[in-house]
């Protein structure tokens, strides 16, 4: 049947075609009244966050709203659907990429808005999933619908050039991905969710993010050098820097982030120098801009791309702790980019005076308080988390992975135009675990460096390997080979030994410093004589050095300290310093003198020379303020070397005195500088002050010890000179101390008129004896009678009969504290006493006929007894732990646990070595953990710990300095005087940072006390550091 319709042509149409128009009209009026709707509700949603215009409004939602439908625009129709505009004439194709480019921003917009506070919003996770199926759709044309085979061409080049639009700035898209993946959280992948459905968009919409950004990265496109430099510069600047990233995604996603046809592209884009520049100067940017600052404030952006990069460029198992690199990683290029980050990092620290200035220490200062206790436990918390992206680079596997590709010369397409071969070599390395030397130092709010330092210093070869390079850079490829016998055949060819030189010799070891060399000698326990008797090699025997033997252990290659020195041998300098001081903590003196691990003797004597010489002339050079780090660890390693020399000779004497053999300064200058420089000698403003006051403070042992025995007089007398100014009196006659001795009480009589004297005890003392039957005896005290106390008083209280001292072992007289001191009345108050009597005979040159030994000296000077001190001090102990150290066996088998038992008074206490200890056995994993633990309880906690003494707080409240910026009215200073404390070293204050711990100098007596804000964090910091029974480790 034929049916004519009003209006329209004269062409009839059938019922069919009739019905079917009027269907279509009416499913296009549905879908407007649909689109409208969701407009409006979308209009509804973000009405916060913005105003759109209502024309792109409805327009994009009109897309958004029907896409998944078989409705106009998106049509079963290829002829009506939206993306038959992708791959129609020119116009068309322009109007489809306009149109998309808006789709993608809008839907982009829609996913920073769907942060976690959305998730409990259904319709807000509906929309944001439909919306990015529809961004994902758009830049794959192999989803849409009825594409025809012939246009698959075109579709793939509007594809494509959507895609290029993704990677831009102007797309908006990794910055609205970056605010959506900030916001899921760790706790995102595996926290419960309301709905099975709810887990499924939620995987849905995070793994469309990921893929779109992913996008530049897989396409097609030929040339695409351009867009894809853009795209990933990018993508380094606004994901890399997202805080755990790789803890943000869900597992099943990270493969993606890993491979190398991403990685790849985003670390050589840091390689060229105008994008490197941009890129930080675009991280710089976006922590100023971030809303919440607090994380980059903490963690610089470029922080969180190093631990990102670490975290893909890897596969660890924590709990196997196992892993390996991802395969098709360029090697080269994940270490230069590593290197180019991390100086970046540690260059922003310095700038900001944050940087730390010591391996294994925490101190980290940055610019930012944190005023609240919360904000510092947050930072507390957030470096941990970012230490723990680290984890990977402490890993042997990591280490040998990377050694074994430098051995190998590995080289690789750096993709860059003026240097396509790169070939990976062993200073990169050495660079690469120098700035994570460094990072660790300063990030790691517990342990420092440790773990770092840890894996470094037991990698079997890697110090051998670094020496050997370090060594072929200083000594040269001609002394490389030199064997000991050529370093006896020069030293056998002149008069080397205890002293400089003839001519030096008589001009400088006067009778009366050859007399105070005896005094401190007989004190310490060390006498030139026998310090060459447990040499055996025969360098060292000879008795006297000339300018020959001095020479030969001043190192040319290092008379140019810091200044001189290349980028790549300062790090390699100071990344073997680092491992090899820590090393020499725990290395015994049987693997050092017997097995000669990992040196042999002649190597440990090079590696003496060449940092005592480095040191030395770092600090003549520059006052030791360049490159401080370098010289820190340079200045640590040489001083443990020369300790372990100290007590058991490998080194000829010249080799220590070697570097300043030609710029020592006289004896009397060198004390005054030493004066002017502790604020001590006022009026002296020489420049070269400082400087000399550092190597004698610093490197004692580039001066003869009978030059430094006149040092001493000079500061003695130039005190008694001052003391005279003032009007005390400083010889015999009116206006001095008057005591009186009884012969049979002289300890109590000397300990009750003296020791209230305090420093009045340097002004001259008249004794009056009273004899054994209770008459003055007759005598006038010239000089004669006072040092005849002080040598009775001390010989008397010295005795091991008297209880309060003890000799270490029946072949050593050598002297310590007893343990059962503590027992006696006032035995720890008597033992500071005597230590005022030493001081008395030293002040006034009297020689007392006793020696310490060299523990306990180490303990007065402040510094940290290690394992092989324990030989002096309990010969028997050290024989036994150095039997556990190298046992072969089970150690289960000998049932030992983390206790010590001390008989004290008749009675047996139980110390832990550590909280638990007693429930923690002695195993083969353990058994070096407890070998030093039971050292440290022997050496450091157990020797003249002090009981439980209370001290008078208001007193040291008095007599306490402050510096660093103090005052007493500080706020921190008032909320430590608040906090009972019970140590009684302290008497200085200063440092900075909130998240460090307080460390304290107990040689200088000062305490580093951190700015806290809170008295409970103050408190919490405070006693922490004290219960930890930790030496330098824990500063």
């Amino acid at each position: 049947m034929q049916v004519s319709l009003r209006g329209s042509s004269a062409r009839e149409i059938t019922r069919d075609a009739l019905l079917q128009k009027v269907s279509e009209e009416r499913q296009l009026r549905s879908h407007l009244r649909r689109a409208a709707a969701a407009a409006l509700s979308i209009q509804h949603k973000l009405s916060g966050y913005v105003f759109l215009s209502t024309a792109t409004f409805a327009l994009t939602f009109l897309f958004v709203s029907s896409f998944w439908t078989d409705m106009y625009p998106f049509s079963v129709d290829a002829n009506k659907n939206f993306c038959s505009f992708a791959v129609g004439m020119p116009e068309d194709r322009s109007v489809w990429l306009y149109q998309a480019k808006n789709l993608i921003s809008l839907c982009c917009f829609i996913l920073a808005r769907c942060g976690h506070s959305c998730y409990k919003d259904g319709s807000m996770v509906d929309m944001t999933a439909v919306a990015m199926r529809l961004a994902v759709s758009l830049t794959d044309c192999k989803t849409w619908k009825s594409l025809k085979s012939e246009n698959a061409r075109a579709a793939d080049a509007s594809a494509e050039s959507l895609i290029e639009f993704i990677g831009t700035y102007q797309s908006g898209t990794y910055n609205c991905v970056r605010q959506y993946i900030k916001c899921l959280g760790p706790h995102v992948a595996s926290g419960k969710k309301s709905s099975i459905t709810a887990t499924d968009d939620h995987f849905l919409i995070t793994a469309s993010a990921i893929t779109l950004a992913l996008r530049p990265f897989h396409s097609k496109k030929e040339d695409r050098g351009p867009d894809l430099n853009v795209a990933s510069k990018e993508y380094f600047t606004l994901i890399l820097t997202i805080p755990y990233l790789c803890k943000r995604l869900p597992p099943m996603l990270l493969p993606a982030l890993k491979h190398s046809s991403v990685l790849q592209p985003c670390l050589n884009i840091l390689l060229v120098r105008i994008s490197k520049d941009r890129i930080f100067e675009e991280m710089i940017k976006l922590e100023q801009s971030e809303v919440s600052p607090v994380v980059t404030s903490v963690i610089p952006c470029s922080g969180w791309a190093l631990g990102n990069i670490v975290n893909l460029a890897t596969n660890h198992d924590d709990l196997l702790n196992s892993g390996c690199f991802i395969q098709g990683l360029d090697f080269c290029l994940y270490v230069e980019v590593i290197n180019c980050i991390s100086q970046n990092i540690l260059e922003g620290f310095e700038k900001s005076k944050g940087v730390s200035h010591s391996v294994g220490n925490t101190d980290f200062h940055d610019d930012t308080s944190v005023t609240e206790e919360g904000g510092t436990s947050g930072s507390c918390s957030m470096r941990t988390l970012f230490m723990d992206l680290l984890k990977p680079i402490y890993q042997q596997w990591h280490l040998r992975k990377l050694l074994m590709l430098a051995k190998e010369d590995a080289s690789c397409n750096m993709g860059i135009k003026y240097d396509p071969v790169w070939t990976l070599k062993l200073s990169d390395v050495v660079c690469f675990y120098y700035h994570m030397l460094r990072i660790f130092s300063s990030f790691n709010p517990s342990i420092g460096a440790l773990p770092i330092l840890n894996m470094l210093a037991f990698s079997p070869g890697f110090l051998v390997d670094l020496w050997g390079a370090l060594e072929t850079s200083i000594f040269g490829q001609a002394i490389e080979g030199l064997q000991e016998t050529g370093h006896v055949k020069q030293l056998s060819t002149n008069s080397s030994g205890e002293h400089v030189s003839s001519t030096r010799q008589r001009r400088n070891a006067k009778d009366t410093a050859t007399k105070w060399a005896n005094v401190l000698q007989k004190i310490t326990g060390k006498s030139n004589e026998s310090g060459e008797g447990t040499m055996p090699d025969s360098i060292l025997v000879s008795q006297q050095s000339n300018d020959d033997a001095l020479a030969l252990w001043d190192i040319e290659a290092m008379r140019h300290a810091s200044e001189g020195t290349g980028d790549d041998l300062m790090c390699m300098i100071y990344l073997f310093c680092a491992i090899y001081g820590h090393l020499l903590l725990v290395l015994d003196d049987i693997e050092f003198y017997e097995k000669q691990v990992p040196f042999t003797l002649e190597q440990q004597r090079k590696i003496a020379s060449a940092l005592n010489t480095f040191v030395y002339n770092s600090f003549v050079r520059n006052g030791g303020s360049y490159n401080k780090p370098l010289l820190d660890v340079a200045v640590r390693c040489v001083n443990l070397l020369y300790e372990r020399d100290s007590r058991h000779k490998f080194c000829p004497i010249s080799l220590w005195l070697a570097p300043a053999r030609n710029g020592r300064i006289p004896i009397a200058a060198a004390a005054r500088a030493h004066e002017a420089a502790l604020g001590n000698f006022p009026g002296n403003s020489s420049s070269a002050i400082p400087t000399r006051s550092s190597v004698l403070t610093t490197l004692p042992h580039v001066y003869p010890f009978e030059e430094r025995v006149q040092m001493f007089r000079e500061f003695i007398e130039s005190d008694k000179a001052s003391r005279r100014v003032t009007g005390e009196v400083s010889g015999p006659g009116p206006g001095s101390i008057e005591i009186v001795i009884r012969r049979g009480h002289i300890i109590e009589d000397g300990y009750r008129q003296l020791n209230c004297l305090r420093s009045k005890l340097k002004s001259c003392i008249h004794v009056s004896f009273v004899s054994e039957c209770g008459l003055p005896e007759a005598g006038l005290d010239y000089g004669g009678l006072s040092k005849e106390f002080l040598t009775d008083l001390s010989k008397t209280a010295f005795s091991p009969e008297y209880g309060l001292f003890s000799q270490t072992s029946e072949s050593d007289t050598s002297l310590i504290p007893s343990n059962s001191a503590k027992l006696l009345d006032n035995g720890i108050d008597m033992i500071e006493f005597l230590g005022r009597v030493v001081g008395k005979a030293l002040y006034e040159g009297i020689l007392l006929d006793y020696s310490f030994s060299q523990v306990f000296v180490q303990k007065l000077l402040g510094r940290y007894n290690f394992l092989d001190e324990l030989s002096t001090l309990d010969p028997e102990l050290y024989r036994n732990l150095m039997q556990l150290k190298h046992y072969d066996g089970n150690v289960e088998d000998l049932c030992l646990d983390f206790t010590v038992t001390e008989e004290l008074g008749g009675k047996r206490i139980v110390h832990e070595l550590k909280p638990g200890g007693r429930s923690i056995s002695v195993t083969n994993e353990n058994k070096l953990h407890y070998v030093h633990a039971m050292a440290d309880f022997k050496l450091n906690r157990q020797l003249l710990s002090g009981g439980l003494q209370d001290f008078d707080v208001d007193d040291l409240r008095n007599n306490t300095k402050y510096t660093g910026g103090y005052t007493e009215s500080s706020r921190t200073v008032k909320l430590f005087w608040e906090v009972p404390c019970d140590v009684t070293l302290w008497a200085s204050i200063g440092g900075q940072d909130v998240d460090r711990l307080p460390s304290a100098s107990t040689c200088y007596n000062t305490l580093k006390l951190p700015t806290y804000k809170r008295s409970s964090t103050l408190r919490s910091k405070l006693l922490y550091a004290i219960s930890s029974n930790a030496g330098f480790e824990l500063s």
